[in-house]
């Protein structure tokens, strides 16, 4: 409910938008304190400036309004989230201003617990089901009222005094496993003694990505959460195991991705990487992409814009969400471009965009390559 203030590709935007939204509400939260004591009758709706350049309200920041509560920027706070397929932007993680963080709290704690997240469709979803693995945190709209799915989970420490060891770890979580005893020693029992719950992970990934799979159980998967078979086949549980293992690699390391070979980049010499909007030439056009005024990308395989993710390609949700734009109510604006300035990287963009047409490819090659299923 509030992303225009607590996502944005610049760390030095989001700092300033938080500082000043947190200003605001903590001269709301005196000045109806105040108000209060000269009229005890009168509600937060009464009282409230509903300017949305100022603030987005929502149900629980105006509770906290009510009790009293004044809150403070944390810059710590500040961390990478990944807002839709393949986007990163910073995000401030603080639960004052996330209205519902739900478990994430739980799956990455702090950025020295390191964690995997399978995300997947939710249900109800209009679009078809799919399936995006990331190791930070997803926003809920990754996937259309995504699910999430972890490695692991964090609890945290109950203790007044930790020994030294503990305390040398460095952190105040415990690490659970998301993947239970008990499917392990299923998992066992069925494919060998040297299977691991990682193995199981990258099993569900892969099988998640079957096209047979998909087609089966498509009303299914609009309606509850994906339950999936553990097959009796040995090989087939190493086939989907590996062939999982190989997509997670390409989805999380992306951004590092090989640039597709076949590819040719105009302008590319040009030193001005900075976008505005891309685009296609024409709509139905795809095999050549319009990055800016110096530079164009043609000669794009059709076999890239079959990977698709939340019912758009990844190729295509790179150019929607890499552009330039101003938040109609907040007046606030969000640069991909000072996100490639401030990592010290003005190719980012374009690298992005390179390598993403290679992960699309191998993406459909790994799937293509799946064992056939078939389901009684």
């Amino acid at each position: 409910n509030r992303d225009a203030w607590v996502y944005n590709f610049s760390r030095k935007e989001i700092e300033k938008n938080m500082k000043r939204i947190i200003e605001f509400y903590n001269e709301q939260q005196k000045g109806f304190k105040e108000a209060r004591i000269k009229n005890h009758k009168i509600t937060v709706a009464d009282f409230i400036d509903t300017d949305a350049k100022n603030i987005s309200w929502t149900v629980n920041l105006k509770k906290d309004l009510e009790k009293g509560i004044e809150h403070d920027f944390n810059k710590d706070e500040i961390v990478t989230g990944l807002y839709r397929p393949f986007t990163k932007q910073n995000l401030y993680f603080d639960k004052p201003f996330i209205e519902r963080p739900g478990l994430s709290p739980k799956i990455f704690p702090t950025p020295k617990c390191s964690n995997l997240v399978i995300t997947t469709s939710g249900i109800g979803a209009s679009k078809e089901f799919s399936v995006l693995i990331t190791d930070c945190i997803p926003d809920l709209q990754v996937q259309f009222n995504g699910q999430y799915f972890p490695l692991y989970y964090y609890e945290e420490r109950k203790k007044d005094s930790p020994t030294l060891f503990e305390a040398s770890r460095g952190t105040d979580f415990v690490r659970r496993d998301g993947i239970s005893d008990f499917i392990l020693e299923r998992g066992k029992k069925l494919y060998g003694k040297s299977v691991t719950k990682e193995d199981i992970f990258y099993y569900i990934y892969g099988v998640l990505h079957s096209s047979d799979y998909r087609e089966t159980f498509t009303s299914d998967l609009k309606k509850v959460l994906p339950r999936l078979p553990m097959f009796d086949d040995v090989k087939e549980f190493w086939a989907f195991s590996k062939a999982g293992r190989k997509l997670a690699e390409l989805h999380l390391n992306y951004e590092s991705v090989q640039h597709y070979n076949g590819v040719e980049v105009i302008g590319n010499d040009s030193g001005f990487y900075a976008v505005e909007k891309m685009r296609f030439p024409k709509k139905d056009q795809k095999d050549t992409i319009i990055y800016n005024s110096h530079i164009t990308i043609t000669k794009i395989p059709a076999k890239a814009y079959e990977y698709v993710v939340n019912g758009k390609s990844a190729i295509e949700w790179i150019m929607e969400r890499y552009q330039v734009t101003i938040h109609k109510e907040s007046g606030i604006k969000n640069d991909p471009n000072d996100w490639a300035k401030e990592i010290g990287n003005p190719r980012y963009i374009l690298d992005l965009l390179l390598s993403i047409i290679n992960v699309s490819v191998q993406t459909v090659d790994i799937v293509n390559g799946l064992p056939k299923l078939s389901f009684k």
